[in-house]
């Protein structure tokens, strides 16, 4: 198993870092917590934490329509992190982010309001054979309804898709293409910009689904050359339930609302509504307030550490987590792409993951067992289910060490 490694730069401590998060410095079963299940949630920093209680104990309140104090402080905080999330991901303008529950929901807006403005019967949706459910089923959706045709990108045994026949699948009937960044089955970081640019070439238009690249590298939306962008809050250190839809303005101005309520009008009769201005024709009814002021301070904290200082760090940590579990004899790892982030997948002969994980709990390492709702990409091994170890930045190497050490103990109970 070989992954890609960067130069790491000075000043990333991880041991320091991991002060700022309570719950690493817990223990379960007795034994000091491993939390290695990043890729389903990351741990929250304790300035967010502060960032949500300063919003329920001072600030609660909802947010635009208000005139008093309250209201306005919230609109904003509220608002503030939006700047702060567009100047993160390099978006040209505020108005191209918006607010959502998180990656799954923002694939479904495009869907459902781009998807269904644009596709027809006959047209292609292409999607990869690496994709999570949240990036299969609501194209599935779209296709069923508007008896459109869903392609797949094949991949190879590697865990790296066969680009070679994407040029094969953009005939003049391709309407969108919507892939991963990175694989949260395989770690598997995708050439996004290059699909990107070849989808433009043909006439398509390009989703990314960057709910595991957004925690783990830079991610420059202009630089990707990509339409739309989803991305979820709890993956990078903010809350759960907020997320967010970054989407060229041009294609903003022409889909129609995802859902309709309060906020996302500018004026209402029985005989017509207008729509209100960007983003707020996407954000119907009261937002996640408190999410969204989290998600602000998520960012502020991620770019306090640096995201390239994030990659680095981590891109040397995996490469010693493929090392140190490539040496236990009985593991056959699932995805061995030569450009890999965050995630280890594996099985281990003789013990199913549900097992393994249960054994690796009671030994206090916290890490995801399962078909990691990728279930195209287990039939694809031939497995049910892996084990998956997923990192970040407050992981060490100890944290591999433990688990290594605790599959060994697996192995005895079940010889």
């Amino acid at each position: 198993m070989s992954v890609t490694v960067a130069a790491t730069p000075p000043g990333l401590d991880a041991r320091t870092l991991r002060r700022d998060f309570p719950a690493l410095s817990q223990k379960v079963h007795g034994r000091q917590l491993v939390y290695l299940d990043n890729a389903a949630s990351s741990q929250t920093p304790r300035p967010v934490i502060d960032a949500l209680v300063r919003y329920y104990e001072h600030d609660r309140s909802n947010v635009h329509r208000g005139v008093h104090e309250l209201s306005q402080r919230a609109t904003d905080k509220y608002e503030s992190a939006r700047i702060r999330l567009q100047r993160f991901l390099n978006a040209s303008q505020p108005e191209e982010i918006v607010w959502t529950k998180g990656a799954t929901e923002s694939i479904n807006l495009v869907a459902s309001s781009w998807g269904r403005t644009h596709v027809g019967a006959g047209d292609d949706v292409i999607v990869s054979a690496m994709e999570h459910h949240s990036n299969i089923v609501p194209w599935q959706i779209l296709c069923q309804d508007r008896g459109a045709n869903l392609r797949v990108i094949p991949m190879n045994e590697a865990g790296e898709l066969q680009l070679d026949r994407l040029d094969g699948l953009l005939s003049p009937r391709a309407r969108i293409v919507a892939v991963t960044q990175v694989s949260n089955a395989l770690g598997t970081v995708n050439p996004v910009r290059e699909i990107a640019a070849r989808a433009h070439a043909a006439g398509a238009v390009c989703l990314v689904d960057g709910a595991q690249a957004a925690p783990h590298m830079p991610v420059d939306v202009q630089d990707l050359g990509c339409d739309f962008f989803a991305l979820s809050g709890h993956k990078m250190c903010g809350p759960t339930g907020i997320g967010a839809l970054f989407a060229r303005r041009a294609l903003l101005e022409e889909m129609p609302p995802y859902q309709s309520g309060g906020d996302m009008i500018s004026s209402v009769s029985f005989e017509k509504t207008e729509y209100n201005e960007l983003p707020y024709k996407f954000e119907a009814g009261t937002p996640m307030i408190a999410g969204a002021i989290g998600m602000g301070a998520a960012v502020d904290y991620l770019q306090s550490i640096g995201m390239d200082r994030i990659a680095s760090y981590e891109s040397e940590l995996l490469l010693y987590a493929v090392e140190r579990l490539d040496a236990i004899q009985g593991l056959r790892p699932i995805g061995t792409a030569r450009s890999r982030a965050g995630v280890v997948s594996f099985e281990i002969e003789s013990i199913h993951p549900a097992d393994l994980g249960t054994i690796l709990d009671r030994q206090g390492i916290a890490l995801r067992v399962g078909h990691h709702c990728a279930e195209p990409v287990m039939r694809f091994y031939g497995v049910s289910a892996t084990t998956r170890a997923s990192l970040a930045f407050y992981n060490t190497r100890a944290d591999f060490d433990a688990l290594a050490d605790a599959i060994e103990i697996a192995k005895e109970i079940f010889a």
